[in-house]
């Protein structure tokens, strides 16, 4: 006969809560907030409020059901072992149930409150990070990050949308920039923290085709994304505040990315650079689109 499972003490809410991602929320609910002020169209403050909240709630339930797929993952890796499920603080159908009910509800609401159109591209964001990344790619391809990189993407145009209804080339390009971005900014990441991948069996781009391989996608990826970034400002749909801001940060972004790419070193600092690129790239993000409000405001 075999052996119950030992029941697990019930999940405590900080549980709950780092089962949502907030570190990786806080850019999400910044780009989406960026999206909407950027828009053409005040938003009533209310519904405005209530287009964020959503955003986040989908973006908890996303992170939730990641971690309820990918526990095993999470266990093998150093960086992720004391997450709720791996650690034994939370059991999966906890998690799932959370997820579910999380994203059913941030969906449901922005439909009612704000939009459809709104409320279908969250839909899609959602099952987009679940089904296509988590679910398809991670544990399939080294380009798991590139399309899945679409998941992180969405929100500028959920904001966006929310404000107004519909899509424009603003949006779409600030998709492309997260969506361009995205690999250098991993890729980074995975450069130093290759051995958690390796020991996971995920088949990141540095474990399966090596450093080498890596450094260039990343000073590959750089260059469009280099051009999505500056590009409102020529096609006169940002001011120049965006524009001066855009130049000399993306021109840090490519320096990094360039001494990435040539496996520049620095004596007794072990991926000096990579990490540096990694900390710059959340950094950049934050910036670019805080200087898209500022120019929309002073315009």
């Amino acid at each position: 006969m075999t052996p119950a499972a030992p029941l697990l003490p019930p999940a405590d809410w900080r549980d709950f809560l780092a089962l949502t991602k907030p570190r990786v929320m806080t850019l999400v609910v910044f780009t989406g907030l960026c999206g909407m002020l950027a828009a053409p169209v005040a938003i009533d403050p209310v519904l405005g409020f209530t287009a964020i909240l959503c955003i986040a709630l989908g973006a908890g339930a996303a992170g939730a059901l990641n971690q309820w797929y990918e526990a095993d993952l999470d266990a093998a890796m150093k960086r992720t072992a004391q997450r709720p499920l791996p650690a034994g603080r939370m059991d999966r159908q906890s998690a799932l149930h959370f997820g579910v009910g999380l994203g059913a509800f941030s969906v449901i609401l922005m439909g009612l409150a704000v939009n459809l159109a709104a409320a279908a591209i969250l839909t899609v964001s959602i099952l987009f990070y679940v089904l296509i990344y988590t679910v398809w790619l991670k544990r399939r391809t080294p380009q798991n990050i590139v399309i899945g990189g679409a998941a992180g993407a969405f929100p500028p145009l959920i904001g966006w949308a929310a404000a107004t209804g519909q899509i424009a080339l603003l949006p779409f390009l600030l998709f492309a920039l997260v969506f361009l971005w995205t690999p250098p900014h991993f890729w980074a990441l995975a450069l130093f923290v290759k051995t958690d991948y390796a020991n996971a069996g995920v088949p990141m781009l540095p474990v399966v085709a090596g450093e080498a391989a890596t450094r260039r996608q990343i000073g590959l990826y750089t260059i469009p994304m280099a051009a999505v970034a500056i590009a409102p400002w020529p096609l006169g749909l940002t001011g120049s505040v965006y524009g001066v801001v855009a130049v000399a940060m993306t021109a840090a972004f490519a320096v990094l990315a360039a001494l990435v790419t040539v496996g520049a070193k620095r004596a007794a600092t072990p991926m000096f650079y990579e990490k540096r690129l990694f900390a710059y790239s959340i950094l950049y993000l934050f910036v670019m689109f805080g200087a898209l409000v500022v120019d929309r405001w002073v315009a």
